[in-house]
Order: C-alpha cells, then sequence, then structure tokens
C-alpha cells in the first residue's frame, strides 16, 4: 500500500494484481471502511494492476494496518451491499432482473414502455421489494453485480491470503512523489484528463519527479558518504 500526497488530497494505492473485477470488490469495501475511518467521502480509482483511494486534505492520514484487519472474507458480502444499496449499478441491474422475472412488462396494451419510465417504475419497485427482505429478484441483482460485474469469489480468497499471512501487506509513505508503479492509477484518478496524449504527459511528467527526488538523494547520499570518508581519513 502506497500513501502518495497531492495538492490537496491523499491518496492510498494498493498494488494489488488481481485484476479489474477482484479490484473493484477489495476497492469498493477498503473505501467504505476508510470513509468512516476518515468521517470523509472517498474517491474510488480502480486498474487491472491496483486501485487508488482518495480522500480530500493533505497529509490525511488513517491506520492502514486498521483499514486491511477491518475487511475479512466473512464480512466483505454484507460491506459490499451497504455501499451498492444506492448506486445507480443496482438501480440498472434489478431493473434488468425484475424484466426477465416479468415484474415489469416492457410493453403494455400495445404500447412500449421507453426505458426512463422502465427505470422509474423499478426503482418504484426496489424500495417496495427492500422491506420484503430476502426477495429473490433482489438477491439474483446482488449476485449478478458482485459474481459477474465483480468477482467476490477471488477477492475472498485474496483476504483469507492476506489475514493468514500468505500475502504479507507492506506499507510505504506517505511521499509526495508517487512511485513508477503507481503512475497510470494515479494518471486515470485525475478527472481532468480525457485524452491520451494528456494521460501520457502527466505520467512522464510524474516520471520526471521520480527521477528529480532521485538524483536529490543520491546526492545527499553521496555527500554523506564524503563526510563519513573524510572524518575517518582525518582520525
Amino acid at each position: 500500500v502506497e500513501i502518495f500526497v497531492d495538492e490537496d488530497t491523499t491518496n492510498y494505492i494498493f498494488h494489488t494484481l488481481f485484476g479489474r473485477r477482484v479490484n473493484d470488490a477489495l476497492s469498493r469495501a477498503y473505501a467504505y471502511v476508510l470513509s468512516k475511518l476518515a468521517n470523509t467521502n472517498v474517491r474510488i480509482t480502480v486498474t487491472d494492476n491496483g486501485f487508488m483511494l482518495t480522500i480530500p486534505g493533505r497529509y490525511r492520514l488513517v491506520d492502514v494496518d486498521k483499514l486491511i484487519k477491518e475487511v475479512n472474507s466473512s464480512n466483505i458480502e454484507d460491506i459490499l451491499k451497504k455501499v451498492l444499496r444506492r448506486t445507480e449499478l443496482l438501480k440498472r441491474r434489478f431493473r434488468h432482473c425484475a424484466e426477465r422475472a416479468f415484474m415489469l412488462l416492457k410493453r403494455y396494451k400495445g404500447f412500449e414502455k421507453t426505458v426512463h419510465k422502465l427505470q422509474l417504475n423499478a426503482e418504484a419497485l426496489l424500495e417496495a421489494v427492500e422491506k420484503l427482505g430476502n426477495f429473490p429478484i433482489l438477491q439474483e441483482a446482488y449476485r449478478e453485480i458482485l459474481e459477474d460485474y465483480m468477482d467476490i469469489n477471488n477477492a475472498k480468497q485474496v483476504l483469507d491470503w492476506i489475514h493468514s499471512g500468505k500475502i504479507k501487506v507492506e506499507i510505504f509513505g506517505p511521499t509526495e512523489v508517487p512511485s513508477p508503479f503507481a503512475h497510470n492509477i494515479v494518471a486515470r484518478g485525475y478527472s481532468d484528463i480525457v485524452l491520451m496524449e494528456d494521460r501520457r504527459r502527466l505520467i512522464a511528467e510524474l516520471h520526471k519527479k521520480v527521477l528529480e527526488l532521485l538524483k536529490t538523494k543520491y546526492s545527499l547520499i553521496s555527500n554523506r558518504v564524503g563526510v563519513e570518508d573524510g572524518e575517518t581519513i582525518a582520525s
């Protein structure tokens, strides 16, 4: 886990090479816990090779070890259902499931309903069935999101590896220059970057900052070694 501090945000970058579907599940669960720990909204950036959780404020640090411990294979499904409850993703998926179950009719008395009208009806239906407990169509909507859109089963496997010690979590930072491994994730996290040329330009700029940081550290180390050698010779 890499902690990168930007101009006005603190970013927690998870280098998890498990694919986008697993990372999508993990990122939403960790974002939920992070929002509770930091008492703020969390922005999520997901890629195939990791994800980034962004909160407002410089050097707004939380206990990463506690963050990791709060999510496990036993509670991730419940956490994700809480996270998904108010999302457009669940509303759309529930509409598709309700249509397949003939709870929503695309055509009625010879007239075809618009997608907008179907979605409004689905949202009203969703509010009603939530009061019924484990309603089968709603459970199917959750299942499609968690197992088809995401990959909760392999996400649980990763969490078991983490808590058993098979995967060791290392924490790096905080730093004001992201590592080269994080450049693509950071670039995707900037909402004002649309064109690929802009993304390449940002990655090149981040790479330049890394080189400048390495030069500075190398210079400090060289000077320190020179001083120690001088002290040895003088003695």
